[in-house]
């Protein structure tokens, strides 16, 4: 059996339904394609085939629609057909079987530009402007035709006052020349497998006017028909390079450094393990680590974050943000293809590909939809004339008029249009869903497990407390941080963090004791620090030393005793702390009606405490299965659960859950294995997302109610005689163009209530 392999495509001009639905059916028809998606949004299409398929013949027939088409990779085995790509055992929605391969889809964005082709578009085929959807729209083959189409009307209206004689022929030359091109395209259309184009229903029309003596009308239509795809072609447009911008945020040039000296290469030619010089001012142009160098980086461009954060050695930085009031040396870690930018724009393109159920069964409906409003137009054409008595000239108006308002493009990307701006939108702050599942079935979520480690806190211990008893707190930190020096331990890092900007005093001797602590000596004293037990065997600690040492345990906290000599010194505590916007984030949820809870390995006492400071419901010393079966139980008693971790070790349980979300910082963890992630941290996005998704299927709603409604109201008004063509083609191009703008409201930020 032949190996099944899948390539990826740019395919440029595809501004609507239609498109998409000609390209899909002329390519399933092709020996050997097995699967195709194609997404108008993101102007992508992804092919799976076997080896039998002639990927050169496909190229080609794509191209003689009027298309053009270039190969994003070369072909890569694919998993089988059903396949789920869930390598950490995530969760998914149900129903979602459209991302099955976006691993190996991802991978194909890596692959020389030498594998790439580019067939041109076969001139003047059709209305759309099959090119290159940059720069103004009257530059474009569409825009030049609807300017060249308009004037001819302008002229037809002109000739026909001058000399009414001639006025029919003048109208019938204006309506040729947009005519033309879209019959050429219906024909074309028809001949890959699609007859009931909207192209064929608009040639049929137009020509059918003619034949009925409405040569005017029949102009008027088609130059308002070429209008209405010009505008969505336009709006389309935007919709795409609002996920493209974020490329644009990658600075061009970077200044390499390389035995001492500095140049400027380009940015795409950095290697993992360059060290870059990034000044003041200048936008980082790589992902990586800082290796010397304290500025505040501003990360607003990708993360949406309103204020500078101060970022030091150690610290990642990512490609695209700006750098604020210091010099960086900064070792890249990423290249050019993989940035956390470019991974973002690439999962969001292969998410537009993704159909949601509402998008499927509205697809599904398409189908018989058309063929029935032919059915309709022909038996409104022919009935009452042959068995009423009708006027023939009449009845054939009204069922060509049908024909114009039964066109389903508003309907059909009524759906794909809105999910594709939330997709966009959502990615530019960090909300990365894997498709238009997903997103959907984010909205009817009524319950979240939230891990502890790492998703509602920091993930890192940090120093809340310090204890002076006989010594002052700043020489206790010091002190410990001399002890500490060298150390990688998260309590050593954490001590270490807290005591920049302290004088530390040199340390000797330091030796590490098993289980207890460390020594070493300061001033050619013998110092301590280790927990408090092992300190009361060598300094016996007060009643009121102990009180204060148990309290900050039972609000889960380490706690490390510091002993000078024989000397009590003082103490330090350590906890890690929720994030800084957890309770606000997890109060969103509850605002919402959302049920939430803790899921957590930790001991209860921690885990108890930091769930009293957020309030939320806490479920403690867990095993993986114990978290699985927490989650299984929340959906036996009708909840759709969400489960927030780290996309790993909580494996089990997000494959539990009805939605898996990753938190994380942009890694691979956070963009590859979940059903959604939060790139940048924020507890209080997981709430966004939810009211994204909201937001989204209420815009669908919308959509829909536009498209149907319009063509309704124009199908009661036709019937009746009160509206003819020029009025019915508004139901179908100015419904699609009111559905696509209303989708493009989502790509405004998404901000909770």
């Amino acid at each position: 059996m032949a190996e099944t392999a899948q390539t990826r495509y740019r395919v440029e001009g595809m501004d609507c339904a239609s498109c998409a639905s000609k390209i899909d059916t002329a390519v399933r028809r092709v020996q050997g394609v097995e699967d195709v998606t194609v997404s108008v949004t993101a102007g992508t299409m992804t092919v799976r085939h076997d080896g039998t398929s002639d990927l050169a013949a496909l190229e080609k027939k794509v191209s003689g629609l009027g298309y053009a088409v270039s190969r994003l990779s070369g072909t890569m085995p694919t998993p089988a057909p059903g396949h789920q790509h869930h390598d950490c055992g995530h969760g998914h929605a149900p129903g979602d079987h459209d991302h099955s391969h976006k691993s190996a889809a991802g991978d194909e964005h890596r692959h020389a530009d030498g594998e790439s082709k580019d067939p041109k578009p076969i001139e003047g085929l059709h209305g759309h402007d099959h090119g290159a959807s940059t720069g103004p729209w009257w530059k474009s083959r569409k825009g030049k035709l609807t300017i060249l189409s308009g004037a001819a009307l302008i002229a037809a209206y002109a000739v026909g006052h001058l000399v009414p004689s001639v006025a029919s022929y003048a109208f019938i030359a204006a309506m040729l020349i947009g005519l033309v091109p879209i019959a050429r395209r219906a024909v074309m259309a028809a001949m890959a497998g699609t007859p009931f184009s909207i192209e064929m229903l608009m040639t049929i029309a137009a020509l059918g006017a003619v034949v009925i003596n409405a040569g005017e009308e029949a102009a008027a239509v088609v130059f308002l028909f070429l209008v209405g795809e010009l505008l969505e072609g336009v709006a389309a447009g935007k919709a795409r390079q609002s996920i493209q911008s974020l490329a644009a945020l990658v600075p061009k040039k970077a200044l390499l450094e390389e035995n001492g000296q500095t140049r400027s290469v380009p940015a795409e030619m950095l290697a993992v393990g360059s060290i870059i010089m990034v000044r003041p001012g200048d936008r980082i142009s790589a992902d990586g680590v800082i290796l010397s160098g304290d500025s505040a980086i501003d990360q607003a461009p990708v993360t949406g974050e309103s204020t500078p954060v101060r970022k030091t050695i150690d610290d990642a930085v990512f490609a695209g943000t700006i750098n604020g009031d210091a010099a960086l040396r900064v070792r890249v870690t990423a290249a050019a293809a993989d940035n956390t930018i470019a991974r973002i724009v690439r999962l969001v393109e292969e998410a537009q590909e993704s159909k949601a159920p509402t998008e499927r069964f509205i697809d599904r409906f398409s189908r018989y939809y058309t063929p029935a409003v032919v059915a309709v137009g022909a038996l409104v054409a022919i009935v009452p004339p042959l068995f009423f008595g009708g006027s023939w000239g009449e009845w054939v108006y009204k069922g060509l008029a049908i024909l114009l308002i039964g066109c389903p493009c508003a309907l059909v990307i009524s759906t794909p249009a809105a999910i594709a701006a939330s997709l966009s939108a959502g990615a530019r702050r960090g909300l990365l869903l894997k498709g238009g599942a997903v997103l959907e079935a984010l909205g009817t979520v009524t319950a979240v497990a939230f891990d502890k480690t790492g998703t509602l806190t920091e993930g890192k211990p940090k120093v809340t407390d310090i204890l002076g008893f006989d010594y002052p707190e700043g020489d206790v930190l010091a002190m410990a941080a001399a002890l500490e020096a060298g150390s990688s331990h998260p309590l050593a890092r954490a001590i270490l963090d807290s005591a920049a900007g302290l004088e530390i005093p040199a340390a000797t001797d330091s030796k590490a004791l098993g289980g207890k602590g460390v020594t070493a000596t300061i001033d050619g004293t013998l110092v301590f620090l280790g927990s408090p037990q092992a300190a009361n065997e060598r300094v016996l600690l007060s009643v009121d030393q102990s009180a204060r040492i148990a309290a900050l345990n039972d609000e889960g906290k380490t706690v490390s005793v510091l002993i000078v000599g024989k000397t009590l010194a003082g103490a330090i505590a350590m906890r890690d702390e929720p994030r800084a916007d957890a309770k606000a984030g997890l109060a969103a949820l509850t605002s919402r009606g959302i049920k939430i809870v803790m899921l957590t390995g930790d001991n209860s006492r921690t885990a108890s405490a930091i769930g009293q400071q957020l309030g939320i419901e806490v479920r403690a010393e867990l095993m993986p299965e114990d978290k699985q079966k927490i989650v299984l139980d929340l959906k036996s008693q009708g909840l759709i659960v969400a489960k927030v971790g780290d996309g790993i070790n909580d494996a089990p349980a997000l494959a539990a859950a009805d939605v898996g979300i990753a938190m994380g910082g942009g890694t691979d963890v956070a963009l590859e294995t979940a059903d959604a992630a939060v790139l940048h941290g924020r507890v209080g996005d997981v709430a966004d997302m939810i009211l994204l998704s909201k937001r989204t299927m209420g815009n669908i709603r919308q959509n829909i109610t536009i498209a149907l409604g319009l063509k309704a109201v124009f199908l009661v008004t036709t019937i009746a005689g009160i509206t003819g063509l020029w009025p019915a083609i508004l139901a179908d191009t100015g419904a699609t163009v009111l559905v696509t703008i209303n989708a493009l409201r989502l790509l405004a930020p998404v901000r909770n209530a």
